[in-house]
């Protein structure tokens, strides 16, 4: 199996939608570091199991310097971020967001 691991750091805002009083809900902002984890039994006919550049493309030309709720149809949780980035980036398995230094939102897919 091979592994590769992509740490990204974007800056972004966003509002969250809660069913409790917060001062999230005001529009914020973040710096967020993102690590992808991606894995695969067989390289791809350029040797990679997912090219980096790729990996940044999308998540920076998603997310970078954006208003997480205009640009994603889901309430923009960390939890939730960790888990489109997952969805959206080919053989990651485990996506890391941490929302400040120490807030950190992991998913991983289930394998089972």
């Amino acid at each position: 199996m091979y592994y590769v691991t992509k740490r990204l750091e974007i800056s972004a805002a966003h509002a969250l939608k809660l069913s409790y009083e917060s001062k999230c809900e005001t529009l914020h902002g973040h710096n967020w570091i993102i690590k992808v984890h991606c894995k695969s039994g067989k390289l791809n006919a350029d040797g990679m199991v997912t090219d980096f550049t790729e990996i940044k493309k999308k998540i920076n030309g998603t997310l970078d310097h954006r208003n997480l709720n205009e640009v994603l149809d889901f309430n923009p949780t960390a939890e939730n971020i960790a888990k489109w980035v997952c969805d959206n980036i080919p053989n990651c398995y485990k996506v890391e967001v941490w929302e400040s230094e120490s807030n950190l939102a992991v998913y991983e897919k289930d394998e089972g």
